[in-house]
């Protein structure tokens, strides 16, 4: 597996950068959650004037084996259908991309289709979907080890592009059941709560969903590392965006967390490189059961709280403005001592 170098935050300013938070024309603390970010971002950056630049959001889509067992009612076409859409900008992370000035990468990891060349998709499919986990890895670790590099290959190229801040989307018809996973088998939190109804399941779907994957889980024959469960349960599209994560913090990118999947992602993540959660802010939580608790369990919070339940890194690109906001806070606004204003706390 391809190796990478990331180092915890250098804290050796952080005293003169909340320092310099303080002493801004407001009480302290009044900016709440615009503090937090602009001291995270300035640690990340190791500088008291940080900055964003050209960002970007990578989607990734490839089709998943379990959808076989009747996990979503998402039928597997719809993850191609969807690619093609992107690439034609009238999707939801197009008009959210356009708005907040985000550069949209569309990348074929795993779809069971043969899309056609010329519509600005990057083919770096491992296969045709993933196998279904219920009886077998879902990758191979040679086929991890691939996605890893090609996500990290993504990310180095972008970031050479002048990029510093990326979010990360995903598109796979079934990928609520890895991500479920995922985090039943980091967090230990019973993977009952772990499920939920994906892209509309009832009662009954959840309880079958459910079953599946119990089943799944105890038919597991890999080793007790990280790197054998991501590669049993994961999908192309997940282990992809992973290696991309992964390449973003060594680089000293900002990383924004989407939703449910995106953040079990992480989790997965940080189970190799506990030091990649520094560089991530985590944008939105949504309505997928469980992602409130895997938040929790990893001691984070989201910025946004919008209901959101699309995926392709909508909730992330969402709450970019609010880390401009933090930025421009740290920037922009004067300090006690640079007007004649009294410091009134």
């Amino acid at each position: 597996m391809k190796k990478f170098n990331i180092q915890p935050l250098d804290r050796s300013i952080e005293s003169e950068i909340v320092n310099k938070i303080d002493n801004l024309t407001k009480p302290k603390g009044a900016l709440g959650r615009l503090e937090d970010l602009a001291l995270q971002i300035s640690l990340i950056q190791h500088t008291l004037s940080p900055a964003l630049h050209n960002p970007h959001n990578v989607l990734f889509a490839a089709d998943h084996g379990i959808l076989d067992e009747g996990v979503s009612v998402s039928p597997k076409e719809v993850t191609w259908q969807q690619l093609s859409h992107f690439s034609k900008g009238g999707a939801g992370i197009n008009f959210l991309c356009e708005q907040h000035g985000f550069k949209l990468v569309l990348v074929d990891a795993g779809v069971d289709y043969d899309i056609p060349s010329g519509h600005g998709i990057i083919d770096m499919k491992i296969r045709k979907a993933t196998r279904n986990f219920l009886y077998r890895p879902a990758m191979t670790a040679d086929e991890l080890d691939l996605c890893i590099d090609r996500g990290a290959k993504i990310v180095r190229r972008i970031h050479a592009e002048g990029c510093n801040v990326i979010s990360f989307g995903e598109m796979g018809s079934g990928n609520t059941s890895p991500s479920a996973v995922w985090m039943h088998l980091f967090t230990g939190i019973d993977l009952k709560k772990c499920i939920g109804a994906g892209a509309g399941l009832d009662n009954e779907g959840i309880r079958h969903k459910y079953e599946v994957l119990y089943k799944a889980v105890a038919n597991y024959q890999g080793d007790d590392t990280p790197e054998s469960k991501i590669a049993w349960f994961g999908g192309y599209e997940m282990a992809m965006a992973l290696g991309g994560m992964l390449q973003a913090a060594e680089l000293g990118m900002i990383i924004i967390v989407d939703g449910f999947i995106m953040t079990s992602v992480i989790l997965a993540a940080s189970q190799l490189y506990p030091d990649v959660l520094q560089y991530a802010v985590f944008g939105h939580q949504g309505d997928e059961s469980g992602h409130k608790l895997m938040l929790e369990a990893m001691g984070t919070k989201p910025i946004l709280h919008l209901s959101l339940r699309l995926g392709e890194g909508s909730g992330a690109v969402c709450a970019y403005p609010i880390l401009e906001s933090a930025v421009r806070m740290i920037n922009r606004m004067d300090s006690f001592q640079s007007v004649n204003v009294t410091k009134y706390f």
